[in-house]
């Protein structure tokens, strides 16, 4: 049952029978990842208790501040899982969320009468907060969304368009590397500087951006690797939180996750560099702070470890 900061901490301070149930720092492995929920946390307005003192998975109201000033309540579990899919700064805030959706008006029939009456406040309540409602899509701010009087138009929705694989994958054996018309352009400077260093040191082949995979991959039986080491058969990865926290934390971990089980299922391993505090996923993942000479080194240290020192260095410059 979800319970306020304060009346949690006293029921684990009994639970425990100590004054200090968790340790500061206890969970800073958990919430390291997380340097937006860091930022916005204040131990003042929690009963003095600290973002490492709650696990991840406790069920208890937290006071946040986003970036703009709105203050608000969740639990540890919904501020972590807001990410999702889009990638704007608002969606760590549930006020800002739903001032950043789009007002569309609506295409209204030659009978709709010119005034709308003013309909009475609408509030969206979730149980712990109580914010102005968001309208609904395709009414306009200040008017009630219905159907009741509206006649039906053909078009009015949109025909649900099938998820398909994309045509233009090469028919090529699962497991081989070749480059592809449908992968995003390289859009880091980071990924050119780390393939800049391999090339000065190795004469692999660099002009591969896919592996062919077994199984579809969302809508392609292929995945695109930052760097793709065909003589090795190892994908490189550069991960980072981005500008804005979002890249790789939350439910986007478990979509790394997936695209790293599918390399590895073609013979592939996968070797990601993550940057930000972001955990390991694999055996071989490396944990620094960002690329310099000494990352390159521990990245070519562990390719010896994968394909043997002899067969890696054969490539060398």
């Amino acid at each position: 049952m979800v319970e306020p900061v304060d009346a949690w901490w006293r029921r684990r301070q009994w639970s425990r029978g100590v004054p200090v149930p968790y340790a500061v720092g206890e969970f800073r492995a958990a919430w390291e990842s997380y340097p937006v929920l860091v930022r916005q946390y204040h131990p003042e307005w929690n009963h003095g208790v600290v973002l490492t003192q709650v696990p991840p998975a406790a069920e208890v109201l937290l006071t946040w501040e986003c970036d703009v000033g709105h203050v608000f309540v969740a639990t540890p579990a919904e501020q972590r899982g807001r990410p999702g899919r889009e990638r704007r700064r608002s969606v760590w805030c549930p006020e800002c969320a739903v001032q950043a959706q789009p007002q569309r008006w609506p295409v209204l029939p030659d009978d709709w009468p010119d005034a709308v009456p003013a309909p009475q406040r609408v509030v969206r309540a979730t149980g712990r907060q109580t914010l102005p409602a968001a309208p609904a899509r395709g009414v306009p701010a200040g008017a009630v969304a219905s159907n009741r009087n509206r006649p039906r138009r053909t078009g009015d929705r949109r025909p649900s368009v099938p998820r398909t694989i994309c045509p233009k994958t090469p028919r090529v054996p699962s497991g081989d590397a070749f480059t592809s018309v449908c992968a995003p352009a390289t859009a880091s400077a980071v990924e050119a500087d780390l393939r800049a260093a391999l090339i000065e040191r190795f004469d692999f082949t660099f002009d591969r951006n896919a592996i062919k995979l077994d199984r579809p991959f969302f809508d392609h039986v292929e995945a695109w690797p930052d760097i793709v080491l065909p003589e090795l058969r190892v994908a490189i990865e550069y991960d980072s939180t981005g500008r804005h926290g979002l890249e790789h934390v939350g439910p986007r971990q478990e979509t790394d996750r997936r695209k790293d089980r599918a390399v590895r299922a073609v013979g592939w391993e996968v070797v990601r560099i993550r940057t930000g505090r972001l955990p390991a996923l694999g055996p071989y993942d490396l944990q620094v702070s960002g690329i310099s000479k000494r990352t390159v080194e521990q990245l070519v240290d562990t390719l010896r470890d994968l394909r043997g020192s002899l067969f890696v260095d054969a490539y060398a410059r």
